[in-house]
């Protein structure tokens, strides 16, 4: 997959792009990456890039034809999403991840800046994405992370690839607590069924802990879950065939 990101700030992304399993990705070319700055297509010799709003307001604009230009002078694949990171947008989750890992083959992303785009780079966009409910200093961040999500989802990124569909969020709930070495460390032990043998028991435990921590921690994920179910049983395979889903 190509990223083309279109940014103010390149350097800001070099140590993401070099460090761990995206690192690795990027140098087995599994990814490629390209940093494109909206100032290297301006036409004037401060190489403006931002602007007052028109009618007033706090803060600069980006101005459109930068942004214009420096999109325009990527090369296109048939598969191509224009994303702009904005907190207006739909919010990164799994199931976008998915998708834009199954769906596209290139990736152009906006990093907004200041008080944000001039409108009409929305005619240039086909999706805006957000990374929540917050406001950054630019989209940077956000991009980074989408990055990082859905490089991950390439076949060969992540060696052990059931790793990808036994974790939070892939089931609708959020993962179960982990252990490794010791089994006891300072007088918190692993839980004894972890150590039993016994993979229906520790199955069981683990959806049980699933269940029990997202009702804790995400409980509208739990009712998201019960909503699809339609309050059936689900197809989990569990000690005895099925797993259904508590409702309290």
């Amino acid at each position: 997959m190509r990223f083309d990101i279109v940014t103010l700030f390149p350097d800001c992304f070099n140590s993401v792009l070099n460090s761990g399993l995206l690192g690795k990705a990027l140098a087995k070319q599994i990814a490629e990456v390209h940093l494109v700055n909206p100032r290297d297509f301006t036409t004037d010799k401060h190489r403006k890039v931002d602007d007052e709003p028109y009618g007033g307001g706090v803060g600069m604009l980006m101005k459109p034809e930068p942004i214009f230009n420096a999109v325009e002078s990527l090369p296109t694949l048939p598969r191509r999403e224009i994303i702009l990171m904005s907190p207006q947008g739909q919010t990164i989750n799994q199931p976008l991840l998915k998708e834009l890992v199954t769906n596209y083959d290139q990736l152009v992303v906006i990093c907004g800046h200041y008080e944000g785009v001039d409108e009409r780079v929305l005619h240039l966009v086909t999706r805006e994405v957000s990374l929540g409910d917050f406001i950054l200093t630019g989209g940077e961040i956000p991009a980074m992370a989408l990055i990082n999500g859905v490089v991950r989802l390439i076949p060969g990124t992540v060696a052990k690839t059931e790793s990808l569909t036994a974790e939070s969020f892939e089931e609708g709930l959020l993962d179960y607590p982990q252990y490794t070495r010791p089994a006891n460390f300072r007088g918190l032990k692993v839980p004894d069924v972890l150590l039993s043998g016994n993979h229906a028991a520790i199955a069981r435990w683990r959806y049980e802990q699933q269940i029990e921590r997202t009702r804790d921690r995400r409980p509208d994920l739990l009712e998201k879950l019960k909503q699809g179910a339609g309050g059936r049983e689900q197809g989990e395979q569990g000690e005895q065939g099925r797993i259904i889903i508590p409702n309290s």
